[in-house]
C-alpha cells in the first residue's frame, strides 16, 4: 500500500522536537529549527529527505524506483526524492529516521539513537 502525504506528515511529525512549518510554498518538517523533510505540491506525490550522500546512494541502490536524487547541487548533497506511490512505510520510516539523525543536534539525535523508538538507526 502506498504510502499518503498524510502518513508522510505523520511519520515526520513523531520525532522529537519536530515542528510544520512551509517552505517555498510547501509543508516542510524542522528539528531545532533546521528541515530535515519536505512534501511537494499536493498533486505531486513527492517527498524529500536529506540524507548524507552515502547513505542516499544506499537508499537509491535498494530502491530506485522509490528514492531519487533531486536535481543539481542539492541532490549531490544527499538531498533525495520520495516516490509516495511507491515508498513502503518500513523503509520510508529509515529514511526519516537518518534524516532526522543528521539534522537534530548531537546531543537529541544521540537520545533519540539510545531510545526504543530510535533503535535501528541506520
Amino acid at each position: 500500500m502506498p504510502v499518503t502525504p498524510t502518513e508522510f506528515r505523520r511519520m515526520a511529525l513523531g520525532f522529537p522536537e519536530t515542528l510544520e512549518s512551509s517552505h517555498m510554498g510547501h509543508p516542510d518538517f524542522r528539528v531545532c529549527g533546521k528541515i530535515f523533510a519536505t512534501l511537494s505540491s499536493p498533486g505531486e506525490k513527492l517527498g524529500m529527505v536529506k540524507l548524507s550522500p552515502k547513505q542516499q546512494e544506499t537508499f537509491v541502490q535498494a530502491e530506485p524506483a522509490v528514492y531519487v536524487p533531486v536535481n543539481g547541487a542539492w541532490g549531490r548533497r544527499g538531498c533525495t526524492h520520495v516516490r509516495l506511490k511507491a515508498a513502503k512505510k518500513s523503509t520510508l520510516r529509515i529514511a526519516l529516521v537518518a534524516a532526522w539523525c543528521n539534522t537534530a543536534p548531537k546531543r537529541l539525535a544521540a537520545e533519540f539513537a539510545a531510545s526504543s523508538e530510535g533503535r535501528g538507526k541506520p
